[in-house]
């Protein structure tokens, strides 16, 4: 049996784990709440721990809690985040209170915990540690920390990366021209590089989008306490909190113009999910594009070679997979997925709070995280690395029936139908079809027909 300790709150005693920093809420809610077994993201909880360091600082600055606590609570917040399994000590389910109290409570019992063996006198969580907050501004304003933190320290810079290495690698193809595909089938030819530009624009316009949040995943709920009316915090707090929270950061975040929004909705997660949604489409496309162009190698496209990483079959010797590519596609499905669930967090905000906020929280770092690594993996790992099946492309290249589209304003668009359909039937290079089908002199169609040219009209 577990040796434990009697602990107190409002409702009465119970028993904790004799070495567990937590208190009596927190036992409370691990009792209440057996629903996943998966505890909050690291990265919330290191976010929130950061939001009390930075609440007691605009205490102490405010003169709203005595230098003695405060710095006991600074110093608690320290070493915790300097610990590499902080989660030990935020056993809490993601699927408890919608408010997302328990996790406010678990954090402020354990800061209070570690606080008062710096202090000289008792620190108390909620007198203290929560002084002129509230679970229903501390949450949003923590769901907001930690996805600016995602998105500006991680996915920003990793989506900044994948561009580079997608540009150099398309200024290595430029020399190749392939076969364009529309519907699947076969379609005027494209340059390789060109295609890898497009991959390139997608990304950027997604970037673009996500810069464009920043502003409102940077604004907070902090200063509104459990309405939005402000009540019990000082009339500075909200200012001098924003301001410690970016020294502490180096991310510039702001008070609200109306905390009731803040508090009441989730708008803004909703929006950045949406956009990692749109974003986690872009990957998969370019995924997809991938493993077409790498397939086969004999029976299918085989246009490229991805890197070999492991082998790809436990009973064809030999069989290697696209196994990057592939792991991008299942992520990307997840973050539609965790958007799905935020879309419908989001519609919970019932009056003066949401009551989704531990899964939105959940789900928007999972979704932050997963795009972040798989833009790394698949820029490093497979569009650095493949190379190009030179005589693959241009076997099927030069015979392609569809480049007589380019006689279609020298001969019309029936005669070049004959003509294309005629290559099919007999199965021979277009030009030669087209030289003995028309009067054009062969030199001539040679520079019509030069599918390099024609990626370039």
């Amino acid at each position: 049996m577990t040796a434990t300790r009697t602990e107190r709150d409002s409702m009465g005693e119970l028993q904790v784990p004799e070495n567990a920093l937590y208190g009596a809420q927190t036992q409370r809610a691990i009792e209440n709440f057996p629903v996943s077994g998966q505890r909050m993201p690291e990265a919330f909880i290191r976010a929130l721990v950061t939001v009390k360091k930075a609440a007691a600082l605009a205490n102490m600055k405010l003169e709203a809690l005595n230098n003695d606590r405060g710095q006991a609570i600074v110093k608690a917040c320290d070493e915790l985040l300097s610990l590499d399994d902080i989660v030990q000590h935020f056993p809490v389910d993601i699927f408890q209170t919608g408010s997302g109290t328990s996790t406010n409570m678990n954090a402020n019992e354990v800061i209070a915990r570690v606080a008062s063996r710096y202090s000289n006198e008792a620190v108390h969580p909620n007198d203290h540690v929560n002084y002129g907050q509230s679970s229903n501004d501390v949450i949003p304003t923590t769901i907001h920390v930690s996805a600016a933190m995602a998105l500006t320290k991680k996915l920003l810079p990793a989506l900044e990366g994948l561009i580079t290495i997608i540009e150099v690698k398309a200024e290595s193809v430029a020399q190749y021209c392939k076969t364009g595909r529309t519907h699947l089938m076969d379609a005027m030819p494209v340059g390789m590089d060109q295609s890898l530009f497009a991959w390139a624009a997608q990304l950027k316009q997604q970037v673009n989008t996500l810069r464009s949040l920043q502003p409102a995943i940077q604004t907070l709920a902090q200063g509104g306490t459990a309405v939005g009316t402000g009540v019990n915090a000082h009339p500075e707090f909200a200012a001098t909190f924003s301001d410690s929270l970016h020294r502490l950061t180096d991310i510039e975040f702001t008070p609200a113009d109306n905390f009731f929004a803040l508090i009441s909705s989730q708008d803004t997660a909703v929006t950045l999910s949406g956009a990692t949604k749109s974003l986690a489409v872009t990957l998969m496309k370019i995924a997809n594009d991938l493993r077409w162009m790498n397939s086969g190698p004999l029976a299918g496209l085989g246009e490229i070679a991805l890197p070999a990483l492991q082998p790809g079959s436990s009973i064809m010797p030999g069989k290697v997979n696209p196994v990057i590519p592939e792991a991008v596609a299942m992520a990307s499905a997840q973050v539609i997925g965790n958007d799905a669930a935020i879309t419908v967090g989001g519609q919970s905000g019932n009056f003066e709070l949401n009551v989704m906020l531990p899964m939105i929280a959940n789900n928007l770092l999972s979704s932050l995280s997963l795009m972040t690594n798989s833009a790394t993996l698949i820029g490093e790992q497979a569009i650095k690395g493949f190379t190009v099946n030179q005589d693959k492309i241009e076997s099927s290249l030069y015979r392609n029936p569809v480049l007589v589209t380019a006689l279609n304003p020298v001969i019309g668009y029936a005669k070049a139908a004959e003509i294309a359909k005629a290559a099919y039937k007999e199965n021979k290079p277009v030009i030669d079809v087209a030289e003995a089908m028309t009067d054009i002199p062969r030199n001539e169609l040679e520079s019509i027909l030069d599918p390099k040219k024609l990626t370039r009209p």
